[in-house]
């Protein structure tokens, strides 16, 4: 059988309605404050500080397989925070935040080691009602780690969130975007210029031109520290982005290029990808709106595959809009300014995703073009009447798949 055939069959079975199911009341729900919560090394373990509108029951749970610590709550509306603002650690990664059963919330952090909580405090401010969750990890052994594991998990089909509306023209277009790089993976340099550095300033430049302009803008750092790649499609995710767009600027060893170029997914790269996702152990994250950890392999794959051959499309239109953006803009672009490769951050199956390389700093003239405020300023507005552009056209084609 196909691979579309099963995904047809696969969509037949999935849009059959269901029966209502009566909304679950919330209970006690408390809004963290992202500003205010922080997680870093401390010494040779990782503290936690989570800040809240209000004070909750909470549990904590150690598990293994690989090692995580799991604090769920009743129950916390974790909007505003992400990952990569809550801050880096060597030891421990916010791994997955949200509702995992009616009335209670889940944050679970993967440990890169065996650890124990030394320390949990919930303290609240008699003034304000505003309560802080500390905690204190310190490493352990293997065998004290093993003796402090919690019971397995309970088999409650996990809540996952209602997908976000493909973007129709009725609401902001919300963009995450990606500089590349950061902290301990400084990318490309050369003649003392950093691509993470100068990755971060145009992104947040071009983040003040897309707010200008009336769209919501998330990105997965906002300071030089280092964002694993999947993080980066996890925060996508949890932004509910309409568009990924992930910022680099290259270097060749050998040989000259120079001038920007366009990246989406190859075709090669898709199946590949697929086969990777559907392997790893939270398949909640991979497909916004759809739980995929009771299904296999072949399931998860026809899945991935049934929303590319949706967001495939949706992502080459990105591309070549961002293409006539930057020609019309910034002009020079690279020979070949429209290419497809297996780029980890361009996996996600479901929300168009590109990467631009907006030059090479191996090239005298495209590093000149970068450390310019003025082009970089040009190049910006150019990815954004892209964007524009790109959000006319696919909403006209959301409206037509609508009728």
């Amino acid at each position: 059988m196909s691979r579309l055939f099963r995904a047809i069959l696969l969509w037949l079975a999935l849009t059959v309605p269901a029966a209502p199911v009566a909304a679950q009341p919330l209970s006690g729900l408390a809004r963290v404050d992202a500003a205010a919560s922080h997680m870093s090394d401390a010494g040779a373990g990782v503290e936690l500080r989570l800040t809240l509108s209000q004070p909750v029951p909470y549990a904590l749970r150690l598990i293994d397989g690989p090692p995580r610590l799991l604090l769920e709550f009743s129950e916390v509306d974790w909007t505003g925070l992400t990952p990569a603002a809550l801050g880096a650690s060597r030891r421990a990664e916010v791994a997955a935040m949200g509702a995992v059963r009616p009335g209670w919330s889940r944050m679970t952090l993967a440990l890169s080691s065996p650890m124990l909580v030394s320390r949990a405090e919930m303290r609240v401010d008699q003034a304000t009602g505003r309560a802080v969750l500390t905690l204190a990890l310190s490493p352990a052994s293997a065998e004290d780690f093993a003796a402090h594991l919690g019971p397995p998990e309970q088999e409650v089909p996990a809540a996952t969130a209602p997908p976000r509306r493909r973007q129709d023209g009725t609401r902001p277009l919300r963009v995450v975007l990606d500089p590349g790089h950061g902290g301990v993976d400084p990318g490309a340099e050369r003649e003392g210029v950093r691509e993470a550095d100068l990755m971060l300033t145009f992104a947040r430049e071009l983040k003040e031109l897309l707010v200008r302009a009336g769209m919501q803008v998330v990105m997965t750092r906002e300071t030089d520290i280092f964002v694993p790649l999947e993080t980066r499609i996890t925060v996508a995710r949890a932004s509910q982005a309409d568009v990924l767009l992930s910022l680099h600027a290259d270097a060749l060893a050998e040989g000259r290029a120079s001038g920007a170029t366009v990246y989406t997914l190859s075709e090669t790269a898709s199946d590949t990808a697929s086969a990777k996702l559907a392997e790893r152990h939270d398949r909640a994250d991979l497909l916004a709106g759809v739980d995929l950890s009771r299904h296999d392999d072949v399931i998860a794959d026809v899945l991935m595959d049934l929303a590319r051959l949706e967001s495939s499309p949706r992502a080459d239109r990105l591309a070549d809009a961002v293409v006539a953006g930057l020609r019309e803009t910034v002009g020079g672009l690279h020979k070949r300014p429209r290419l497809s490769a297996g780029f980890s951050v361009l996996k996600s199956p479901d929300i168009p995703s590109v990467l631009v390389e907006l030059g090479f700093l191996s090239s005298d003239r495209d590093r000149d073009n970068l450390l310019d405020p003025d082009w970089r300023r040009r190049a910006a507005a150019g990815i954004r009447d892209a964007l524009r552009a790109w959000a006319v056209e696919d909403a006209a084609e959301a409206a037509l798949l609508r009728r």
